[in-house]
Parts: C-alpha cells; structure tokens; sequence
C-alpha cells in the first residue's frame, strides 16, 4: 500500500536564530515571541522597535531627498505656469493605476484643468508595458508638452530619446530596478538609485508617485488645493497590491491609508468593498491583497485599467455600482482563465528542470504573470510563461529568492526588445525568432546559479511555541505587527510533538484538512489548506507551523491554526 503521507511535498523548516541576549534583557518587558518576530524583521534597537510598535517612522521623509526631485518639481512647476498640457503615464497593475490617478488628481488640485492634466494607461495587449514611441507620439500630437511616468520607464532609454526628438519632456518615477543607463529625462526619480540620500528604498510606484506630489505642495503651497492625506487610500492600495515590504516608511504610509480607506470616501471603493462581501471600517491589508487587489488588477489583465481607473476616480454612485460590478466580473473570469491555463501550462513544462518555460499563441498577457506564479510555487522553481504573437512575445517571470530573474535578463538583454522588474518577478518582449536561444540561454544561467542548492521550498519559522502558550493573549500580541504583508508576513510558528486528537477532510474537493490538536494541557482547533492527502494517515503525534486565526461563526470567535505545514514527529 502506497504511503501517502511519504509523497507530500516535504519543505524545509528554517528557524529563526534567537534574538541575542542583550536585546532581550534590554527589551524584558515585550513578550518574548513578539521580540522575537521583531528582530526577525530587522529591527534591532529600542527606538526603532518602539516606533514600529507605535506605527511612527523615524527616518526623513523629505522627499526632496529623492535625486531629482527638485528637478522634477521645477519642471510641472514651469507647465502649471504656463497651462501646458501634461500626461501621466502609467501602467497597468493596481501599482500603476493608484499611481496615476493619484498624481493626476494632486495635479488637477495644482491648478492645472482637467483637460490640462490627463492620464495615459497603455493597453496590455496592444502596447504591452511601459512606455512605448507610438504612445508617446500621439501624446506628443495632441498638444502635450510634458509625460510623467509612474512605476515604469526606468530603463526605457530610447523611448525618452524619441520623445526628447519630438520635443516632449519627460519626467520619469519608478521604482524597479535600475538597468545599466539612465534614460536622459528632465528628472530621474528612483529611490534605488546608489546616489539618493533618500531612507526608503523600497516604496512602491504610488509610494513614489506620493511623494512627487508631497513635494509639489510644499513648494507650491499658494496653489495647493488637495490634503495629501486624502490620497493615502490610493498608497495604501498599491503598496500593498504590488508586495511592497510592509516596513519602514511604507508601514507607516498603509497604516495611515487603511484609516482613509475605512472611510470610504471615494464611492468606487465603497462600491467595491461592497461587491467583495467586506465591511467599511474592516478593511485591513489582507482585504486589499485578497480582495480590493485582484479586482483592480483584474481590469489590466483581461479589458482595460481605465476601468479600475474610473471606478478609483468617480464621484457618481451609479456609475461606482456599475465599475465595481464590472472589475468583480473580470475578476471571476480572471480566476477561471488561471486555473485553465495553469493546467495547460502543466502540460508543456519539465519539472526538474532548471526553469521552468512555457510558451503558446494561446496564452492571455493578462494571465501569464499568475501562471508564472503557481508553476513557481508548485515546483519550487523559476518560471516563465510566454503569450507568442506572430512576430513578437510577451513574457512573465517569477522566481524564487536563489535565482534573482532581473539580473538574468539582463544577461541575456541583447535578446529582447524590453524587459524589466524586480528580484523575483520580470517581464520581457522579444523577437519569436529569438526565442528558442532565449530559453536556452536562460535556462543555461539557472542551471549554474541553482546547481548544488536544495531545490526544496523553505518555509521560514519566526519562533517556536509550546501549544499551551496559543492563546487569546498572544494573539493580541501579535496583532500589534499589523499590517501584515509582504516582508512583515503574519508571525509562523511551530510547535513539536502535538497530539493529533481528530482530523477529518473538508471542503468540496476535500482537499482540505481539519484537526483538533494539543498537547496534554490545550485542545485547540486548526485547518491545513490544500493539505488534505494527510486524511486518514496522520501519525497520533506530528510537528506543525502555522499562523494563529480567529474563526468567526454563529455569532462565536474561537482561536485557530492556520496549518501551514505538518511533519511526522520526530
């Protein structure tokens, strides 16, 4: 008889080394497992641990500590003046779209009229990401005088060229990796850049696009005719939607949005918080990357990211109702679309392979990054997934953190007509003739770069526990690492030798598992996701990781593990 339990997926355990004795003697008064997750994400000192705790910040937010952005400031200063027409020029993911209605409503609150400042989002399928020349020369033919780009442009060189050639300025903010030249714009905006004395390196495209317009108030402030505040909602979503790390300043800027986006004020979001069956006040960053993210990112991947662009930006509940029916649509069918495909994409790959690569006419360039994601995740290993068109494709990467995908595209760079990203997700158009060395070189790097490593995924433990220490009182204390995300994940803890008292399957497919678990003093309930192959061949005692949940029902709150991964004991 087959075991089973032996053909589940083992990952590796990685705990966390103790936090020194210093710090705990010096921080005795925290509990120990909340220290522990604190210095687990870098916080080291008791200012730095006491301000996360207060949700303060403590470094500059100056943003005219941002290379360039004196520059940049000086510049829409100039057009304001002058009532010429500027364009922010976005993308297509919840990053992009906040970014650009929010600077595009911080400039109309500048004094620029609405025809004067406008919003450009390129389509997915016809331009593909970032900017593009054909773009930029109808921008340029209506009248435009400036382009301000939000989350992308950083490495599109010769696209700044063709417009400098037509007399378009342009004024670049992005946040991703910088390439290995510049594009010669007005003002370069990019807090990765080694010469920024700026503290926070990691904001996301909005947390930039915040920033250009902080500065414009305050140095335009006779002009300034919006709070800066009302646009933090815009920043939490984005922030939060494109797995910016959720410490230092970006905590502080979600913290603070989550509070404006429990308000409610725009009518889109109301309208769209109520189609996600969430409640205003409750909004937390688990609601925007579950729910409010993936209907914003919906639109981009299979019609158009005005349609997330106009419900952020509406006054009218009517038409709010109708935006936020149409991205839950999208978003059904995007989930449908996912599953398809990823099945197909199953079909076409090797799994022990370096790198994993799939490429078909009949993939969705909306869809490819998702499919990229649970083929990386599934077999712990980097992924490609490739929409072929009749002359050229359209890529998405993921990876895993042993193999950074930007620094390999850029080995491979002279192959493709633009890419870039980040340390483990990328993008990339190239010539079809191309494509075959492309995944063969690629493949090439990962095999050296991967060779020798455990191939095996690792999930990070924050602490041990015994299971009598679960209780309401931790996770009150746990609470106060709100908000959680990317970075400052929910704390994952283990306890060894717990008593498996009851488990049954669950859920439609029964790939789910419930179990009551405890160790002798405690029973406590818990659920393992996707883990229902262990029904019916647990051992009485196992080792588990997991998060500490509440489990609402009938009116009741009960604590529950949240199982992320179970081991025979021992």
């Amino acid at each position: 008889m087959i075991n089973h339990a032996e053909a589940i997926r083992q990952n590796r355990w990685q705990l966390a080394p103790p936090a020194p004795s210093p710090l705990k003697q010096q921080l005795g008064h925290l509990h120990p497992v909340l220290l522990q997750v604190l210095y687990n994400r870098g916080l080291l000192d008791l200012a730095h641990i006491q301000a996360f705790l207060e949700g303060r910040y403590l470094e500059s937010t100056d943003p005219f500590l941002l290379t360039d952005m004196d520059k940049a400031v000086a510049r829409i200063k100039q057009a304001i003046v002058n009532d010429e027409m500027v364009i922010v020029y976005g993308d297509f993911d919840a990053d992009g779209v906040t970014a650009t209605v929010l600077l595009t409503e911080a400039l109309r609150g500048l004094g620029l009229q609405r025809q004067q400042a406008q919003p450009y989002i390129p389509d997915r399928v016809d331009e593909g990401y970032g900017l593009n020349k054909e773009a930029l020369t109808a921008i340029r033919g209506k009248g435009a005088g400036l382009v301000i780009s939000v989350d992308c442009g950083i490495r599109s060189v010769q696209e700044v060229e063709h417009a400098n050639s037509l007399g378009l300025d342009m004024i670049i903010t992005d946040h991703h990796s910088l390439g290995q030249e510049l594009p010669p714009a007005v003002a370069v905006i990019n807090p990765k850049r080694p010469e920024s004395a700026y503290p926070e390196k990691m904001l996301a495209g909005v947390g930039l696009a915040f920033k250009l317009a902080q500065a414009l108030r305050l140095a335009l402030p006779e002009r300034a005719n919006f709070d800066e505040a009302e646009l933090l909602d815009l920043v939490a979503l984005g922030t939060v939607a494109d797995l910016a790390p959720l410490l230092g300043e970006n905590r502080r800027l979600v913290i603070e949005g989550l509070k404006v986006l429990n308000t409610c004020r725009r009518p889109g979001l109301e309208a769209l918080v109520r189609v996600a069956g969430l409640r205003p006040g409750n909004l937390t960053a688990e609601s925007i990357a579950f729910a409010l993210g993936p209907r914003i990112n919906a639109a981009g991947r299979l019609a158009h990211a005005y349609d997330a662009a106009k419900l952020l930006a509406v006054n009218n509940q009517l038409m709010a109702d109708d935006y936020a029916r149409r991205l839950n649509q999208l978003n059904q069918e995007r989930q449908r679309l996912t599953a398809a495909l990823s099945r197909q994409a199953e079909e076409m790959i090797e799994p022990d392979a370096p790198l994993l690569f799939a490429a078909d006419p009949g993939f969705l360039p909306g869809v490819v990054g998702l499919v990229a994601s649970r083929l990386a995740e599934k077999h712990y290993r980097p992924a490609v997934v490739v929409e072929q068109g009749e002359a050229e494709s359209r890529g998405s990467c993921r990876s895993i953190p042993e193999f950074h995908i930007t620094e390999a595209l850029d080995q491979v760079g002279a192959l493709l007509e633009r890419h870039g990203g980040h340390a483990l997700a990328a993008g990339f158009t190239i010539k079809n003739e191309k494509l075959l060395e492309f995944k063969e070189r690629l493949t090439e790097i990962a095999a050296v770069e991967l060779d020798g490593r455990d191939l095996s995924p690792a999930v990070s433990v924050d602490a041990e526990v015994p299971l009598a220490d679960v209780d309401w009182a931790l996770q009150g204390v746990l609470g106060q690492l709100e908000p959680t995300g990317y970075a400052n994940a929910t704390p994952i803890l283990m306890s060894r030798n717990a008593w498996v008292y009851s488990h049954r399957p669950v859920g439609q497919d029964s790939s789910h598992l419930q179990l009551w678990v405890g160790d002798g003093r405690v029973k406590l309930q818990a659920i393992a996701f996707r883990q229902g192959a262990w029904a019916g061949r647990l051992p009485d005692r196992v080792d588990l990781v997991y998060t500490v949940g509440v489990n609402e029902w009938n009116g009741r709150r009960n604590l529950q593990l949240m199982v992320q991964d179970i081991h025979p004991a021992g």
